[in-house]
């Protein structure tokens, strides 16, 4: 019913995953930020979420927690499993009763599953697009590794819902939390494509200016800025900014081309 793909890049990981399911993200997706990632899928056991990691924890490889998660489970022919670790290959099992097709692919540091598919052109297209980007973010990686799968077929039933997990050291909002990213469309017809929407949207409003395009925020800059922002009827930037969820591109001394141009044209979200 599902195809997921489960990674890691540097010390974050990641879980991308679409199906013609509700609200699939509820399911299949687990990862912890220095440990690893799961996806179990199929007739899922979400008891493989926490022990997958419980294991990856204490240092098991991701094959080793493959055969001893299918090992207690007598309803394992009809799982599938993705697993990826700190380090080395990513492992991924597929039940002998699952439906077809079913499969997975698995290298260094990812592995591709899916069950219900139109054939194995699925997740040998994720693969190629997981291998091609090596120097894009993870949780790109991982939105154009789901887009090529759902591109050569996906799910042979159909689509309902998509999901985007990426765990990070500090990466979360504010710095209070491991996760980057969390996004999950449950209930639409186009769900990887509303999904890979909704991280430009993410990006958007959560990423961090890039140092070398900021602008300084001086002469005659910065009197068009307090004259915008005073015309939207706030009395600073850094008002206007929490406003419009753009205050982690604020720099002292600075503006971010992004918080210009959403002054200057309006709700910036209407444009990703």
């Amino acid at each position: 019913m599902t195809f997921s793909i489960v990674a890691r890049s540097g010390p974050a990981f990641g879980v991308a995953v679409a199906s013609k399911f509700l609200a699939v993200g509820a399911v299949v997706p687990a990862a912890e930020a220095g440990v690893g990632a799961v996806a179990t899928q199929a007739a899922a056991n979400l008891r493989y979420r926490p022990q997958g990691l419980a294991l990856l924890r204490t240092g098991v490889q991701p094959a080793d927690v493959v055969a001893a998660l299918v090992a207690a489970d007598r309803e394992h022919a009809h799982r599938q499993l993705g697993v990826v670790g700190p380090e080395g290959p990513g492992a991924t099992f597929t039940g002998g009763e699952c439906l077809e097709w079913a499969g997975g692919r698995a290298g260094d540091g990812y592995a591709v599953q899916g069950n219900i598919l139109t054939g194995p052109e699925v997740v040998e297209a994720m693969e190629r697009a997981w291998l091609s980007s090596p120097e894009q973010p993870l949780d790109r990686r991982l939105a154009a590794a789901l887009a090529a799968g759902d591109a050569a077929g996906g799910d042979r039933r159909g689509r309902q819902s998509a999901a985007l997990y990426v765990l990070s050291p500090g990466a979360g909002y504010g710095g209070g939390s491991d996760v980057a990213c969390d996004l999950r469309v449950d209930d639409h017809p186009d769900p990887v494509g509303e999904l890979r929407r909704l991280l430009d949207v993410h990006e958007l409003l959560f990423g961090t200016p890039d140092p070398d395009a900021l602008l300084d925020l001086t002469g005659e800059l910065e009197k068009e800025v307090e004259g915008l922002v005073a015309a939207r009827g706030h009395v600073s930037l850094e008002t206007w900014a929490g406003v419009q969820n753009l205050e982690n591109r604020l720099v002292p001394g600075k503006i971010d081309p992004v918080v210009l141009a959403s002054l200057r044209n309006g709700d910036v979200r209407e444009e990703a």
